[in-house]
């Protein structure tokens, strides 16, 4: 087996042994998981694609390469006293085309953002913007929403009220000041390769579906002589074990695509310097379609298959990569201090199937007249793996499972129109922040829509703890609201991630974060 030093050795004696007298372009080749449904960073919901858009659109406020939050576009701010009004000042810069990026062009993305038409995934992380509520559910326009740009490089935002998590917000891609000029004039084809500008440390070159998106520095990017990279080529690849080969042989400098559970004990001990392993505030649960007539709307059913189901084999044996067994939804990595659970997660496993059993009596399922459903993932080994045996733990209470997998954009989409009984999911957190998890099943959120849960209390907990910036007070409220979601059953927690990255050694600049963002333009490549 080739080491990647010795792959990119090869490399680069081939390339000097030409006739050029230039250095090679540093070209970092990343597996990335799969393929982006798009790149217009308003309308993206996976983290393969958000990690593309963060090198292609900078944000006001960005991220170090440590996670913490440092100017982006926005060189300083201030917040007012009472919480609602943030006033940016941003800094000279330059779209990849060489017009200028203004305060105007932050004050439209954000109205933007909020359009129904967008239909954003995470628009209601900005409702605490003055008339954002109203303008995204169709009852304002977008010129109503408290944004202005008092001039070129002033944007004021007004709040409804004070925000604890309000600047993690606005360091997402989706937030990021867009190109007025160009969107207005090329419409859906601003995103297309040759026609998009960017304000990133990178642009847009080329787009092959499903084979790669190459990108490039961008020399208009306002710290360009900072980024080492010369480009990027991100790789869809959906398998584990072809993106683990991939990386074997030198084709990939970092895999994002995972280690396979099999080969996570030999990729340790033969990769153990490119492995990369931490806590991340993601996690991994499965979906319950909750509306009336689905077999998942009985909260009996609910309970009893969240009860049969034994946590640490899947983690423990089946995984064996440091994931933590979950009895709650809100990762434990996660900031803010939220610790709801699951009232199971304290009974001996004979007393929890002794009560699924009964569950299932009541609700009339049982060996004789078995509950069939069907539960759905995105094609991965690893997911396969689990659903086999949580098919198989859910056997004994008369369950029969038909199990249906598709590429992930495919089941994204599909669990997104609320097509499903039960299905796999994977929430990674875009802030660190309780909020960004339970915002999902309050009314409005995305995984509200996907399943049909309603529960008003809830919503009001999760609400007023937007508002509250006393931590200790805010975590109450939201640990509150978490224990009432999970004592309604609504979803089924199996266990928190671990990101598992193949870091290659000559990647310099890259660092674990618990919310998994490494911006591309701190990273270089050693000969």
């Amino acid at each position: 087996m080739f080491s990647h030093r010795f792959t990119r050795a090869a490399l680069l004696a081939a390339l000097m042994a030409g006739a050029t007298q230039s250095a090679p372009a540093a070209v970092l080749q990343v597996g990335n998981g799969a393929e982006p449904g798009t790149l217009d960073p308003q309308k993206t919901n996976g983290v393969w694609e958000t990690r593309i858009t963060r090198a292609l659109f900078e944000r006001l406020v960005t991220y170090a390469a440590d996670g913490s939050l440092v100017p982006g576009l926005a060189e300083s701010w201030t917040i007012s006293d009472d919480g609602t009004t943030y006033t940016f000042q941003l800094r000279q810069a330059e779209w990849s085309d060489g017009t200028p990026i203004t305060a105007d062009d932050a004050v439209f993305a954000l109205r933007r953002l909020l359009k129904p038409a967008i239909a954003s995934h995470n628009a209601k992380l900005y409702y605490p913007i003055k008339n954002a509520r109203a303008i995204n559910t169709g009852q304002a326009e977008p010129s109503e929403l408290g944004v202005s740009a008092p001039d070129d490089h002033t944007l004021v935002i007004q709040l409804d009220e004070p925000t604890a998590y309000f600047l993690q917000a606005l360091a997402m891609s989706e937030a990021a000041p867009l190109p007025r000029h160009l969107v207005e004039q090329a419409g859906d084809e601003w995103t297309h390769p040759g026609t998009m500008v960017s304000s990133g440390a990178f642009i847009l070159r080329e787009w092959r579906p499903q084979a790669r998106i190459d990108l490039e520095r961008n020399p208009h990017f306002y710290d360009a002589d900072t980024v080492s990279l010369d480009g990027v080529t991100f790789y869809p690849i959906d398998d584990i074990g072809s993106a683990l080969n991939r990386f074997r042989a030198g084709d990939l400098d970092i895999s994002y695509s995972g280690v396979p559970a099999s080969r996570f004990d030999w990729v340790k001990d033969n990769l153990g310097e490119s492995l990369r392993v931490g806590p991340l505030v993601a996690e991994y649960f499965y979906m319950f379609n909750l509306r009336d007539g689905q077999p998942l709307a009985d909260e009996r059913v609910r309970e009893a298959l969240s009860l049969a189901v034994r946590r640490e084999v899947i983690t423990d044996r089946i995984l064996g990569m440091g994931q933590r067994a979950s009895y709650w939804y809100v990762p434990r990595a996660t900031e803010g201090g939220t610790h709801g659970s699951l009232a199971l997660a304290e009974q001996p496993m004979e007393q929890r199937l002794a009560r699924a059993k009964r569950l299932m009596r009541e609700a009339g399922y049982g060996p004789d007249n078995p509950l069939r459903v069907t539960l759905r993932y995105n094609t991965l080994e690893d997911h396969k793996k689990i659903a086999v045996a949580v098919a198989a733990m859910w056997k004994p209470l008369g369950v029969e499972v038909e199990l249906i997998n598709a590429e992930a954009a495919v089941h994204y989409a599909t669990v997104n129109e609320g097509n499903f009984e039960i299905a796999r999911y994977g929430m990674v957190a875009t802030i660190n922040d309780p909020y960004d998890f339970l915002n999902a099943y309050a009314e409005g959120g995305s995984a509200q829509r996907s399943t049909g849960y309603r529960n008003e209390d809830y919503d009001a907990l999760v609400e007023r703890s937007t508002r509250e910036l006393d931590t200790e007070r805010r975590a109450e409220l939201m640990t509150r609201a978490e224990q009432m979601l999970l004592d309604d059953h609504a979803l089924l927690p199996l266990y928190d991630y671990v990101s598992a990255h193949l870091v290659a050694p000559e990647v310099k600049g890259w660092q674990t974060t618990a919310i998994d963002v490494h911006p591309l333009r701190y990273i270089q490549l050693e000969d």
